[in-house]
């Protein structure tokens, strides 16, 4: 069972919520908070495996909170949910570590199963969200690429590979199969980049290959 934790300032927005997870039969709603504040707090005492976090709220915001739940030790995985399209706390949100970016209006089964894949390790982003998260990335300032492709260096050249598919979404079985290499490989590819990197999750390696703007992983080898 996947235990989820709620945070949203409107009543109805949170019941909706409850009613969609709790209709999968893997899933329970273990609390509900108002705002940030409570958010850390029932995350303290509840231990969820995955925080479902408005990100505009009264008093303690969303971003706020998922930086402080996201700073303490074994913290739950975070999806961030808004209204909008994609606002200006996107980008903070994914390099705090939040693992999900999502609207409210996302169909029931679609927000059931980003709870799994998050739950599960992986990232899980709306593709209208993706879509505009890579696009703001495309006029960076060649400043920052040349920091990212700095900060690549010190993989090898299969890792860069793996980096540069996970960076287009693939899941570690995709991966394998494009590069030829078990999926127990990759994931430990994976495991490696990340700790080498320094970096939180999935999303945060991607949004780094975007800043480095690197082409299309050598499938040759």
């Amino acid at each position: 069972m996947i235990r989820v934790l709620v945070a949203d300032d409107e009543e109805l927005v949170r019941s909706g919520l409850r009613l969609i997870l709790e209709a999968a039969s893997d899933i329970a709603v273990i609390a509900e908070a108002r705002d940030g504040a409570e958010a850390v707090s029932a995350a303290a005492r509840l231990r969820p495996e995955v925080v479902l976090m408005d990100v505009r709220m009264p008093g303690t915001d969303g971003l706020t909170a998922a930086g402080r739940l996201l700073a303490a030790p074994s913290p739950p995985k975070v999806i961030m949910l808004t209204t909008f399209d994609l606002d200006e706390y996107v980008h903070e949100a994914l390099r705090l570590g939040a693992v999900g970016f999502l609207l409210k209006d996302t169909p029931p089964r679609e927000l059931a199963a980003a709870v799994r894949t998050v739950a599960a390790g992986q990232a899980m982003l709306a593709p209208s969200v993706t879509r505009r998260l890579l696009a703001s990335y495309a006029g960076r300032a060649p400043s920052r690429a040349e920091t990212a492709r700095r900060r690549l260096a010190a993989l090898t050249d299969r890792e860069e590979d793996v980096i540069r598919a996970l960076a287009r979404g693939l899941s570690n079985a995709e991966i394998g199969r494009e590069l030829r290499l078990t999926e127990a490989t990759v994931k430990a590819h994976v495991s490696r980049v990340l700790a080498k990197l320094g970096l939180a999750n999935r999303v945060q390696a991607a949004i780094l290959v975007h800043d480095a703007e690197l082409g299309q992983p050598d499938t040759s080898a």
